[in-house]
């Protein structure tokens, strides 16, 4: 085999079909070609050695970020967004429908989006529509401009433009999208068990108790109940009450068309260990206690749980600080899209739980939610690969993070397994070690992601 435009990645242990075995990665103009022996010689090629102390992986794929941009880039945008997933070893991301200006509520929104979006991707980017009350029974024109899917909240979402859906507009929105033939994806809360909004002071067991589990319960099953009626596919974001899985569980067994997933923040920080005061902490719906945790760990090992996804939603410093810490004013959202990996991997490899076991979740498991081709080291898959050093410890500072706003809720975590390097299309895009002493991590190029559509893939 010769090709003076091929570059093959010998490691010892790649991530193939659901497990680790020496590989040779082939790949040709953007895609990979083939997968042979490690051993396998290929004239004229470049070679990219992977060191025995790590691994090799297919990028990683994360179906629920709020980049923000148009309307609040000093949130967050695309440049500063796909830098930091590049650093994360996520070469493919979807946008959520909020908090941009304007939302993506109609296709013109998302042609807004796109153009935003376009001259600044590092990495590859797709797009979630939003379900509103004021786009329902209209929903296919967006759905014909490529959305992946449609979001909406059973409760406010902390934007007025994005009003939620009470139970009425829901079984709509679920009929509409099972003729249409596309997901509905879900936050899941009852506005009626939830305490009013304003301020609770800075007792982070004040705001745990203003969202209790019973809210994402409720709504939880009010989704299960339309997507059975309809047959609708139906998601869950950010499951973080483990005694929904039982409901969850049932209902797969069943048949009825669900998907569910978590975030690195509910399997990895527990309510016990939040400081009062501490609203970088704060999201919704809420992080919750140690047993909840476990109970979650739980439906990641039996496989209940699909994807594991950062809800990277960002904002600036001073919304995370409104109120001076009260958990009832500050800004909720977890900025976490770069350290998603490391968190979880850390938190597994206490819990004797190997790595192979939770990569799906970060590959395959997202990718379908989406219904996106990405996720694999296989031939014909985009050549988008990164490398994951197991061992590898570094300290978490947000300052040096490549988000937009310095404030994360894993500041001063010690944690384990580092991105070393990443490439997108074959093409090397991330390396954290080619910089000298003391400088930032290196970024190779233009951008040069992609924004996908649902039908080109």
């Amino acid at each position: 085999m010769s090709d003076s435009g091929t570059t093959v990645f010998r490691a010892q242990r790649a991530f193939v079909d659901g497990a680790f075995i020496p590989a040779a990665v082939v790949v040709q103009r953007r895609r990979i070609v083939d997968v042979a022996d490690v051993r396998t010689k290929v004239s004229g090629a470049k070679t990219v050695l992977v060191p025995d102390d790590a691994v090799l992986l297919p990028g990683l794929v994360d179906s629920h970020v709020h980049v923000n941009e148009p309307g609040r880039t000093e949130w967050e945008g695309f440049r500063s967004a796909t830098l930091a997933a590049a650093a994360g070893g996520v070469t493919t991301i979807v946008d959520m429908p909020l908090n941009s200006l304007p939302p993506t509520t109609t296709p013109d929104a998302l042609a807004i989006k796109r153009a935003a979006a376009e001259p600044s991707a590092y990495i590859d980017v797709g797009f979630w529509g939003g379900a509103v009350p004021g786009n329902l029974g209209s929903l296919g024109p967006l759905h014909d401009a490529g959305v992946y899917g449609f979001k909406c909240f059973l409760s406010p979402s902390g934007v007025d433009e994005f009003p939620h859906l009470d139970r009425a507009q829901l079984d709509a929105a679920m009929e509409e999208i099972a003729a249409i033939g596309s997901r509905l994806i879900v936050h899941a809360e009852d506005p009626d068990l939830l305490a009013a909004d304003g301020a609770l002071g800075r007792d982070y067991d004040a705001f745990l108790a203003s969202r209790p589990a019973a809210s994402e319960a409720s709504a939880i099953d009010a989704v299960i109940a339309a997507a059975r009626r309809t047959g609708a596919r139906a998601h869950i974001l950010h499951l973080s009450d483990a005694g929904s899985l039982p409901a969850i569980r049932a209902a797969k067994a069943d048949g009825v068309a669900l998907t569910v997933e978590t975030c690195p923040h509910y399997l990895t920080i527990t309510a016990e260990e939040i400081p009062d005061g501490a609203s970088e902490f704060k999201c919704c719906p809420p992080i919750r206690g140690s047993a909840n945790r476990d109970l979650l760990w739980d439906g990641i090992v039996d496989g209940t749980i699909d994807a594991i996804v950062s809800d990277h939603s960002p904002s600036t410093v001073d919304l995370k600080r409104s109120g001076g810490g009260d958990f009832g004013l500050a800004w909720g959202g977890i900025a976490g899209l770069q350290v998603g990996l490391s968190a979880v991997w850390t938190e597994a490899r206490g819990r004797g739980i190997p790595l192979e076991a939770i990569l799906p979740l970060f590959t395959t498991g997202p990718a379908a939610v989406a219904g996106l081709a990405a996720g694999v080291i296989a031939r014909g898959a985009p050549a988008h690969l990164t490398v994951f050093g197991l061992d590898d410890t570094y300290p978490i500072q947000a300052a040096q993070l490549l988000h937009k706003n310095p404030i994360t809720a894993y500041e001063n975590r010690v944690l384990h397994g580092r991105v070393r390097r990443t490439w997108l299309h074959g093409k090397s895009v991330f390396n954290v070690t080619e910089g000298g002493a003391g400088e930032a991590p290196r970024f190779r190029g233009m951008p040069r992601g992609r924004l996908l559509t649902r039908t080109a893939g």
